[in-house]
């Protein structure tokens, strides 16, 4: 037996409806509900069979709170969800916020995270006025009745993470599950793009475990409230300086080797990195996480300018149907991608007109009007700039979002040679970018004719690994274009021989802040970030050490020498004398930030003119003198990059292993290994394809598993990551088999599960 929230010992029986549409009983522990056909007339399910998302609907008693829902709806493979319709008293603003049955929800936390002002007043207001449906039916859903869009969606990062959420269909005697994308796409559709909320465990304040279906008096007066927990007291006490202020610094929950997902979410917003978006999929980029891509951006801003003759532009956002069409297979491959804009104002727009996914059919035109010689080649561009591609596989902040920022270059050349040469180049910077700014090892390679960028000639990339997944990413790509999108655009020039007509040959090349994620997944640990010294917004921060018998004011000058001579090498640097923190506080904020090299200022550090330096990448602890600080400095920061590099090299080289039979092959991927096999030939489309679907075949057979997602960013399936250029023997040789066709190898491809 099962006790309920109730603390009601119970076990009853349910119904399913089985293929032939015959009922049959089974005696569970728990709930009372069946599986029906979907039904018309109800305009949430309407709307779900028009958007074609597959749903499962439950028919059961009228469940009007949460306690009474989770005991009828006890043993559904479904999370369930506690519905807030909240009204801010202040602004007027009006919040459904979704969340988990048993999450204690702290209405001034909420404050903040919903992004209202501190002197907002969150009350709950009446659903049947604003989504004409009862107090017990408030859901999601609901939004659909909002036709005003007065009511503001935002959903609990963690219902995302279920398999299915289980919620009411505009009336509590029914439920409905979906996969969570699918909730996400029914709200767009709907005008109710969600928020993302991630909730804290530590609120800092008091907790109320609020449910706004639950009809419940105010206690009577007399009785007290319930003491807090021995657990809750210490922690309240931990908050606590000396002072008596409340310190409430937001640990890391997750173990990045436990669970790997949700600890890149807390480490990416809790180091203030990433704040979520009103619209799904969309991502604000805060300092912290743009300061790196500054730094990335100059780097390497400069390098293509001064060795490559690189010279910068912009184009429009926005590109014609027409011109998005006329090249079939590039517009194959990004179609499912495209974001389209068909309305201005009230207005039907005459020809809908794409949000650029990338700037090809934008430029190349334009190309065309530009060159008219070969006295014109080579021409060089770039530009930065944010692209869009409108997927729904599930988004994930920096690895896989619909509006990301990145640099793309586009050449043009009057040979394959030189095309070819450019795109070696600008490959070689990209390793550089990683290998050298981010401190992470990647394998240049070449991509096989499947992989390869729709519509080019040839596509080279540069391969990271990421330990905690076990999974590699793509970490940039350069691709020789061919002369195809010259046909196709006119694009053509006056050759040195009189009257002939030359088409270029034309590159495009692009980098994006997925860089930033690859390194935050790489290099971070259970404490927070670790960054990059060459890229990290500040290199060292100074934490002076505050007595009674030692004030910031005597601190004062010696810490100005201090910051001066840091500086003096162009290194970033920032002193921390806020006073109403801690020092430890501040130890541990920065330390989760990442921060390469912590220094602390005190009393003895003041008589000994001197500094204690602690490196964030492994705790190491050093004492300096004033003189010495700028050239330990360097030294120090040297050593972390060094030191993060080997630890990736190391974890990424335990991983990579060469596999000559299929027999090995998938255990080796369960064994989160990136796999050398000898293949037959890149451009064997119809082989690699038979591996990708055979290969998922057998690890979801290994796993117990019928099926997975066929959004999923994340497959089980292997895949082609590229021919490495780097290949451990030259092939063919006349005797090396390929591990799955079993014809001669022609090279070494590398294969992988990857993002």
């Amino acid at each position: 037996q099962k006790i309920n929230m109730l603390g009601i010992k119970k076990t009853s029986k349910f119904s399913v409806l089985d293929t032939g549409g015959a009922i049959t009983k089974t005696t569970i522990q728990g709930g009372k509900y069946n599986v029906i056909p979907t039904e018309s007339g109800n305009v949430c399910l309407d709307k779900l069979k028009e958007l074609g998302i597959a749903h499962t609907l439950y028919e059961h008693e009228e469940v009007p709170t949460v306690e009474i829902m989770i005991e009828v709806l006890n043993g559904i493979n479904a999370r369930l969800t506690k519905n807030l319709l909240l009204k801010d008293k202040k602004s007027g603003s009006i919040f459904l916020v979704t969340t988990t049955p048993e999450r204690n929800v702290d209405l001034k936390a909420l404050n903040k995270m919903l992004g209202l002002k501190e002197n907002a007043n969150l009350r709950f207001t009446d659903c049947e006025k604003l989504l004409n449906v009862t107090k017990g039916a408030v859901s999601p859903y609901a939004v659909i009745n909002d036709t005003d869009n007065v009511v503001q969606m935002a959903l609990d990062a963690e219902l995302l993470q279920s398999t299915e959420i289980c919620t009411h269909p505009l009336r509590c005697d029914r439920s409905v599950s979906v996969e969570p994308n699918a909730l996400l796409k029914y709200l767009e559709a709907t005008g109710h793009p969600a928020k993302i909320l991630e909730f804290s465990m530590e609120t800092g304040g008091a907790v109320i475990n609020v449910s706004v279906e639950k009809n419940t008096k105010p206690p009577p007066s007399h009785k007290k409230s319930s003491p807090p927990t021995k657990q809750v007291a210490n922690r309240e006490a931990s908050q606590r300086n000396k002072k008596g202020n409340k310190e409430t610094l937001e640990c890391i929950l997750a173990k990045k080797d436990e669970d790997f997902a949700g600890w890149f979410a807390e480490v990416i917003t809790k180091s203030e990195m990433i704040e979520y978006g009103k619209v799904s999929g969309c991502y604000i980029l805060r300092p912290w996480s743009f300061g790196i891509w500054e730094q990335i951006q100059a780097w390497f801003d400069r390098r293509i300018k001064e060795d490559a003759d690189v010279q910068n532009c912009y184009f429009p956002l926005f590109v014609t149907k027409g011109a998005l069409e006329a090249e079939e297979d590039h517009v194959e491959g990004f179609a499912p991608e495209v974001a389209w804009v068909t309305r201005s104002g009230d207005t039907e727009m005459a020809e809908p007109i794409a949000v650029r996914p990338t700037s090809e059919t934008i430029m190349y035109p334009e190309f065309a009007k530009w060159l008219r010689s070969h006295r014109d080649l080579p021409l060089k561009l770039n530009q930065w700039c944010s692209v869009v591609r409108w997927e729904f596989k599930y988004p994930t902040p920096f690895l896989r979002s619909r509006e990301f920022l990145w640099q793309e270059g586009h050449t043009a050349h009057a040979t394959i040679q030189e095309a070819d040469q450019m795109v070696a180049q600008i490959l070689e910077l990209y390793r550089r970018v990683y290998e050298e700014l981010l401190a992470v090892p990647v394998i240049p390679g070449t991509k096989t004719e499947k992989e390869k960028f729709a519509g080019g000639h040839r596509t080279t990339t540069v391969e990271a690994y990421v330990a905690g997944s076990g999974r590699a990413i793509q970490g940039a790509t350069s691709h020789n274009l061919g002369q195809n999108f010259g046909k196709i655009y006119h694009i053509e020039v006056e050759d040195q021989e009189a009257g002939k007509k030359l088409i270029p040959w034309q590159t495009s090349w692009g980098l994006t802040t997925r860089s930033i994620g690859v390194a935050v997944m790489v290099h971070g640990d259970d404490q927070g970030l670790v960054l990059p010294p060459r890229v990290a917004p500040l290199h060292v921060v100074i934490v002076p050490l505050v007595y009674k018998t030692c004030t910031m004011e005597q601190l004062s000058p010696f810490v100005d020498l201090v910051m001066a001579a840091v500086k003096s090498k162009g290194f970033r640097c920032k002193v921390d004398n806020r006073s109403n923190y801690s020092p430890g506080w501040k130890y541990n904020h920065w330390e989760q930030k990442g921060v390469p090299i912590r220094m602390e200022i005190g009393p003895r550090d003041l008589e000994a003119k001197q500094v204690t330096a602690v490196r964030r990448v492994d705790g190491n602890k050093s004492t300096i003198p004033l003189e010495n600080i700028a050239s330990t400095i360097e030294s120090l920061l040297n050593q972390a990059h060094d030191i993060m590099f080997a630890k990736a090299s190391a974890a990424r080289d335990s991983k990579l292993v060469q596999v000559t039979k299929w027999e090995d092959f998938v255990p080796a991927l369960d064994n989160n290994c990136l796999v050398l096999t000898p293949w037959c030939d890149p451009a064997d489309q119809e082989a690699e394809e038979k591996v990708k679907e055979l290969s998922r075949t057998e690890a979801l057979q290994r796993a117990g598993m019928d099926q997975e997602d066929v959004r999923t960013a994340t497959s089980v399936a292997a895949k082609t990551l590229c021919v490495p250029h780097n290949q451990p023997t030259k092939l063919p040789d006349g005797t090396t088999k390929c591990f799955f066709t079993g014809r001669d190898a022609t090279c070494w491809c590398l294969w992988g599960r990857s993002y």
